[in-house]
């Protein structure tokens, strides 16, 4: 069941969006490759793990898949395998349900929009490749490696750097994200988060959002302040 939409104290200013699993179908991708890792040393990845590891920093990530798979390689080692399977796939990746029409829509009615991702810079390139046109839409676009990003989410780093970069306060800001670790990072940055998570996780995961949706185009915009889709 969402939850029930907030009674706006005032209006949003600027949206910033997470990318893996929220505007782009990524996530499918991270799993195939971890599977792929794992098997290679006779290891079973499966959703038992892969909960607790949803919009992790790529550090993060890998000291917790090493440790849980109790695999025989350091992080270091888990993250240079998967850079070329995943540099392979990414290129491929489609947009998730509601997200381009969304952000069109947002940019048409001149609302600042920013992207705030765990990914690096140059993975964002690889994901983004067919997807081009409405990416350069976004004013800004904050990866985990970003020179002004001290921390990758659940710190705040990466939200607080897209709001100051689109000259809105945090307050001000309104996040989607699909990850509890993205729901932490934007709580922490004082926003207002709107957890769009992967139909498997239990909303439950969820407590700290201000709001639970299960797809985009289920957004109550008007009730944000922000101009309702057509």
């Amino acid at each position: 069941m969402n939850a029930p939409s907030r009674t706006a104290v005032g209006p949003i200013k600027a949206v910033i969006f997470d990318m893996d699993g929220l505007l782009l179908d990524t996530e499918g991708i991270y799993t195939e490759v971890t599977k792929i890792i794992a098997e290679r040393y006779g290891r079973t990845y499966d959703w038992s793990i892969k909960q607790h590891i949803i919009g992790r920093g790529a550090q993060d990530l890998a000291d917790y898949v090493v440790k849980a798979l109790d695999l025989p390689i350091t992080p270091a080692e888990f993250l240079e395998i998967r850079e070329p399977l995943m540099s392979e796939r990414f290129p491929k990746a489609l947009g998730m349900p509601g997200a381009e029409a969304l952000v069109r829509h947002l940019k048409a009615h001149n609302i600042p929009i920013a992207v705030g991702t765990s990914s690096s810079r140059n993975s964002f390139g690889h994901k983004t490749t067919l997807h081009r046109e409405w990416f350069g839409l976004f004013d800004t676009i904050v990866t985990a490696d970003d020179p002004e990003v001290g921390a990758a989410k659940p710190a705040p780093d990466i939200f607080l750097t897209a709001a100051r970069r689109l000259g809105v306060a945090p307050e001000d800001c309104l996040v989607f994200e699909d990850s509890p670790f993205g729901v932490t990072a934007a709580k922490a940055a004082g926003m207002t988060a709107i957890a769009v998570p992967d139909e498997a996780m239990a909303d439950s995961k969820y407590h700290h959002a201000d709001q639970i949706i299960r797809k985009l185009a289920d957004f109550d915009l008007a009730a944000y302040g922000l101009p309702p889709l057509p």
